[in-house]
């Protein structure tokens, strides 16, 4: 079993005995594979086309452009039904308490500043090593509690350079 949401949508997609199964009701579809991601859709008599976007499975949502529309819908599978049933499903989120140097160097630029939320993946600060510039990013979703450096500070390994809340 499969939970599909969107911002104002929400569908269970089931398999039982070969056949499927949309919110309880039986799916009666001809799909046919066009190509890589493409796909052309028959329902009830209506034709669509259907395209793949993205398929994200760590962040768990895929997107899906049907005809010219685009959706996103975040996906669950039993398991991490069972995991939020339980209370459990928060255990596997990243935390991070400070972003330390990945290697020595010079700071040139501070991107973010105290106070700031940010998200995983945001640039947090350029870093010079070995006359390269390394843009260091967020390793999780948090909220800037302390910067240890300024622009032109030298660095060391492991040091830290950021804190967060």
């Amino acid at each position: 079993m499969y939970t599909l949401k969107s911002e104002n949508q929400h569908y269970k997609i089931e398999e039982r005995e070969g056949k499927l199964y949309l919110n309880d009701g039986l799916i009666d579809l001809d799909i046919s594979d066009l190509s890589n991601q493409h796909f052309h859709i028959i329902e009830k008599n209506k034709s669509y086309e259907a395209e793949l976007l993205e398929l994200n499975k760590d962040e768990k949502y895929v997107l899906i452009k049907v005809n010219t529309h685009v959706y996103r819908f975040d996906v669950s599978d039993q398991y991490d039904i069972l995991l939020k049933e339980m209370g459990l499903d928060k255990l596997n989120q990243h935390t991070v308490k400070e972003l330390k140097a990945p290697m020595p160097g010079l700071v040139l630029q501070l991107i973010v500043k105290v106070g700031d939320e940010i998200k995983k993946g945001d640039n947090m600060l350029v870093l010079e090593a070995m006359k390269m510039e390394n843009i260091l990013k967020a390793p999780a979703d948090a909220t800037v509690k302390a910067i240890t450096i300024k622009a032109g500070d030298k660095v060391e390994k492991n040091q830290i350079l950021i804190q967060f809340a």
